[in-house]
């Protein structure tokens, strides 16, 4: 019975896609009810599929080791999760560590996991946990076909110097964010670039734009199925300009158990940025996967079931 509920409530979500990644494309809209079993562990998810897979993953996971679980996905933006697990609306949330810490302190500077992971301790309020990171990111990153890469030589986006004056697709905040045209100059010296502005977000737009050669670079989240479906490389950072994203099991300390923990830190631990990319392709691909589906294969495949 449990089992049918969070299949139910995922098939009820499955309808919203959307192309994005993370943090720039946060939906507004709120779902939550009010009809919670007090006792149970409520999974949240941000209203787009990575986020709604991932909460499938917590869910099957936990009721699998014997939890009361509950859904209520497609919540929104933390602006919405966040006041809902501060009330225990829901209770747990899959996040993004360094979009999580800018939300809490827009000064801090981390930018490695560790260091995001170790400033997330003491930055999250009172009432709030933050487990075990994971492998599995999902960020902007700087990204280039597969051919340009072989006849240039491009690994790392400092690389990007031997292909200078280049063409740079992306969303128009690149001009001007942290992380985007000044970052690339004050990180790695690249100074000569045409930026043409994209409003889709690493969307097919922008794959479109790079694959037909439009633009050389193109700025596309690391769990974008395309980055395999055409053949396409991501630059290494190695100065770290690009702060981290690794998944991150949010929750409210109340629900807070070292067995919840095991379950969940298992979880990150075997959850890859390729997993992802894959779990996103069979969901918002041909396949049309419902998100429970494709999550609970994910748990049998990688033995974190019974």
């Amino acid at each position: 019975m449990k089992r049918s509920r969070i299949a139910i409530a995922a098939v009820a979500t499955g309808a919203v896609v959307a192309l994005t990644g993370c943090a720039t494309s946060d939906p507004t809209d709120s779902s939550a009810g009010d009809s919670t079993d007090a006792s149970a562990i409520v999974v949240g998810s941000f209203a787009y599929p990575e986020s709604e897979i991932l909460g499938n993953i917590y869910a099957l996971a936990l009721e699998d080791a014997g939890f009361e679980v509950e859904t209520k996905f497609n919540l929104g933006p933390r602006q919405t999760t966040i006041p809902a697990l501060e009330d225990g609306s829901i209770s747990l949330m899959p996040e993004y560590n360094g979009n999580l810490l800018f939300f809490y302190d827009t000064e801090n500077e981390a930018r490695t996991t560790a260091d995001v992971d170790s400033a997330l301790e003491t930055t999250v309020p009172d009432g709030f946990r933050v487990l075990d990171s994971s492998p599995a990111e999902d960020k902007d990153a700087y990204v280039v076909t597969q051919e340009l890469a072989d006849a240039e030589g491009l690994v790392s986006i400092g690389d990007l110097k031997k292909i200078e004056p280049f063409s740079l697709g992306a969303s128009p905040q690149i001009a001007e964010l942290p992380y985007g045209i000044p970052g690339l100059e004050e990180f790695y010296g690249l100074k000569d670039i045409t930026f043409v502005p994209i409003e889709d977000f690493g969307g097919p737009d922008t794959v479109k734009a790079l694959v037909d050669d439009a633009v050389q670079v193109a700025d596309i989240f690391t769990t974008s199925p395309d980055l395999v479906a055409k053949n396409l490389v991501v630059l290494e950072d190695p100065e770290n300009l690009i702060a981290a994203q690794n998944i991150v099991p949010l929750l409210n300390s109340n629900i807070y158990s070292d067995e919840l923990a095991d379950v969940l830190n298992r979880i990150s631990a075997a959850l890859t940025t390729e997993d992802l990319i894959a779990l996103r392709d069979r969901v918002e691909g041909t396949e049309k996967a419902q998100a429970a589906t494709a999550a609970m294969d994910w748990l049998t495949d990688k033995g974190l079931l019974g």
